[in-house]
């Protein structure tokens, strides 16, 4: 549960508010669960977004874990994401402050012209190569789930999590991808496979949204056997979250990306 605007410490609210006016509107996010408080702050003098979690008292919990990788990687990836203007820790907070981008979300229905905007985003993406601070390989998400991990390993820069709800499209066709908290390293095509749930979760069938992946030289040129192994191990530890985890999103996810492995043959 996301907490109240209020629940910031007051010194940090009065030095946005030095900065930026007196608020006139706070926005809470419409999704995302990766922080306590996720909002667009509305300032007589300027707008910002600002994303803040409690940290427990002896060591960081998932959210500002989370938050701590944003802050990390965004200096590197400013071609692509909100400029982060500043970060805080004070009490028992850890805040961070990006540049308010206006936009909104794409939509991911098959044949919408949006799709052709997040594909040039993601394929100039690929070709960045992950600055050294990205040390976290992507084949960790499936540890403990049994199998060989090695296709997906590899040295290319992942976001992993490119549904709509983290992009944003400006008015000028810009897009920005928000949310890096579990930016990765490891095989390119792998963050193609991690968009599969969200088209078919917009109305694509297997089969389109893999032909809507064909546009991806890192999806042509991957072994169709890696890809397998990584829908079985992607099943298996969805199917294993849902177990432990009640959150409402994880169930139609979980659908979807068995939807999906069975179109490969990897689950009955």
């Amino acid at each position: 549960m996301r907490s109240d605007w209020g629940d910031l410490p007051a010194s940090e609210r009065e030095f946005i508010t030095d900065r930026y006016g007196p608020i006139r509107e706070i926005r809470p996010a419409d999704s995302g669960n990766h922080a306590d408080i996720a909002s667009t702050v509305i300032g007589e003098k300027g707008t910002v977004f600002v994303k803040a979690a409690r940290k427990l008292p002896d060591k960081d919990g998932p959210e500002v874990k989370s938050l701590r990788w944003e802050a990390r990687v965004n200096p590197f990836v400013r071609e692509f994401a909100p400029r982060l203007l500043w970060s805080t820790e004070i009490d028992e907070w850890f805040v961070l402050v990006f540049a308010h981008v206006p936009g909104r979300h794409p939509d991911y229905s098959p044949g919408s012209p949006d799709l052709d905007l997040v594909a040039q985003a993601v394929k100039l993406l690929q070709k960045t190569a992950p600055p050294a601070v990205v040390d976290r390989p992507v084949t960790t998400r499936w540890d403990g789930i049994g199998g060989d991990v090695s296709p997906m390993a590899g040295a290319a820069l992942l976001h992993t999590d490119i549904n709509a709800k983290n992009v944003l499209i400006t008015p000028e066709d810009g897009v920005y991808i928000v949310d890096w908290a579990f930016v990765s390293h490891g095989a390119p095509w792998v963050e193609m496979g991690q968009m599969i749930p969200w088209l078919l979760s917009a109305g694509h069938t297997p089969a389109s949204a893999e032909e809507w992946l064909c546009q991806f030289p890192a999806w042509q040129e991957a072994d169709p056997a890696s890809i397998d192994q990584y829908a079985r191990l992607h099943a298996a530890v969805w199917t294993r979250r849902h177990e432990m985890v009640s959150a409402e999103w994880i169930g139609p996810y979980l659908a979807d990306v068995r939807r999906w492995a069975r179109y490969r043959g990897v689950v009955e």
